[in-house]
């Protein structure tokens, strides 16, 4: 199932972030994102924006990555649970986001602050869950069901 991970990771462009304030109140929010391998993905966002607050009070998350465009009965997902806040080495996150922008679209350390009006920010994946959809004849599940999947030795 480690197979499901990689691929949803390396095919997809944005996730969700799912984020809470310090009383509690949710947030989820769609970002692009890059990632460096299935336990470290990067993204740049505005300090000020309400997830990016969010985590500066918790920064416990959620991330969920899917295709938005699989047919109804076939979709695949990818749950993390995670540890995130503005990346310690932004150098390596500009670096593996510019990897997967097109030409014109790459950043550079003046889109972040203090000069510009981004951070770059990192998620520190601790458990990675994968769907399975109910009725899947490789499990006895009826409702759609969530694995946990760890990295093959």
């Amino acid at each position: 199932m480690w197979a499901v991970v990689s691929r949803l990771l390396g095919d997809s462009r944005y996730l969700v972030l799912a984020t809470a304030d310090r009383q509690g109140r949710p947030w989820a929010t769609p970002v692009f994102f890059a990632v460096r391998d299935e336990d470290r993905l990067f993204w740049v966002s505005a300090p000020d924006s309400r997830h990016s607050r969010n985590l500066a009070e918790r920064p416990d998350v959620a991330v969920t990555v899917f295709d938005s465009h699989a047919p109804i009965g076939g979709a695949e997902a990818l749950y993390l649970e995670a540890t995130a806040g503005p990346a310690d080495d932004p150098v390596e996150a500009l670096t593996t986001l510019n990897a997967r922008l097109p030409a014109g679209r790459k950043l550079s350390g003046d889109d972040l602050a203090p000069s510009g009006p981004w951070l770059a920010y990192c998620a520190d994946v601790r458990r990675h869950f994968v769907l399975i959809r109910g009725g899947d004849s490789r499990f006895d599940n009826v409702t759609d069901a969530r694995l946990r999947v760890t990295r093959p030795q």
